[in-house]
């Protein structure tokens, strides 16, 4: 296993800057941020773009891969975090169209993972996106198998805000939906796996890595903590807001212990990207760097 970090939290800072900070300190991989250089969606820890992927040649890959592994860094995969299945016709053209070009630009570079969402319109049903899923992303998977990629979706459900609710941007959350994904598209994708989301959905991460484990191909490290008085003001109808609380490692309810072992036992050996998105470690970089040597210090033990 490779501990590292997803860069999206240094939306203004340089990627080698990042690197030579990060190798210094014990990491040792970038799941790097490639949303569009010239701007598009911007939301906390979304929008940051560290590779531009726009023509991007062999050359400027094989430059930025050799500049990373001076600072003994490589990349486990490139993340751009859309929502494929929106409601807008026109948004929905111009993020797959961004996708395409951070999975050309990954098999250009030879990098093995695009780490992105299936996505979710809100105003339809589960089974109603999944339908669009289907036809929206079979092209997409076919070009990312052609450019020797494999595209991992993360079990996030992307439901934060009133923005979001009530179901969420992002249907590749439960086990139910996961199953059809593997059925569908088979090992031509895999899961980028972040325990967080199961805890406030009530969902065994035991049973959960269990069955899902051999299809795990990137693996984010983020805390979450349940908020129970918030959980008792809101209740479970409000689907997380007010009582879910996104922490770093160690500073919330995830199993680290048990997260490890269910890895080791299904025999994943992959990267370990930790994901920031700690308000208490925000505001600066320092901050931020703060938070991520935490979050180091609970998960290096289990890395090896």
């Amino acid at each position: 296993m490779k501990l590292g970090l997803l860069t999206a939290p240094f939306e203004d800072s340089d990627l080698m800057d990042i690197a030579a900070w990060s190798g210094a300190n014990g990491f040792s991989a970038f799941e790097v941020a490639c949303w569009p250089a010239s701007g598009g969606e911007k939301r906390r820890y979304a929008g940051t773009s560290h590779i531009n992927v726009d023509g991007l040649t062999a050359a400027q890959g094989d430059d930025i891969k050799g500049a990373l592994a001076e600072h003994g860094i490589e990349i486990s995969g490139l993340g751009y975090y859309p929502n494929p299945l929106h409601a807008d016709a026109d948004h929905r053209d111009e993020v797959i169209g961004h996708l395409m070009k951070v999975i050309t630009a990954a098999g250009t570079m030879g990098v093995p993972i695009v780490n992105t969402f299936v996505g979710g319109d809100r105003t339809l049903n589960v089974d109603e996106n999944w339908e669009r899923a289907v036809e929206i992303f079979n092209p997409i998977v076919a070009h990312a198998q052609a450019q020797g990629v494999r595209l991992c979706f993360e079990n996030c459900p992307m439901i934060f805000s009133y923005d979001e609710w009530p179901g969420g941007h992002n249907i590749a959350y439960s086990p139910k939906i996961w199953r059809r994904i593997f059925e569908q598209w088979g090992d031509a994708v895999g899961m980028n796996f972040d325990p967080s989301h199961l805890i406030w959905q009530f969902i065994d991460q035991t049973r959960f890595i269990k069955e899902f484990g051999p299809h795990m191909g990137h693996v984010h490290a983020k805390d979450v903590m349940v908020d129970r008085d918030g959980l008792y003001e809101n209740g479970v109808m409000s689907t997380g807001m007010g009582w879910q609380i996104p922490r770093l490692c160690g500073l919330g309810d995830v199993d680290w212990s048990d997260f490890f072992s269910g890895l080791y036992r299904a025999g994943y050996d992959g990267p370990v990207i930790i994901e920031h998105e700690d308000r208490l470690f925000e505001g600066t970089d320092e901050k931020v760097k703060r938070g991520f040597l935490l979050a180091r210090d609970v998960l290096q033990p289990f890395i090896k």
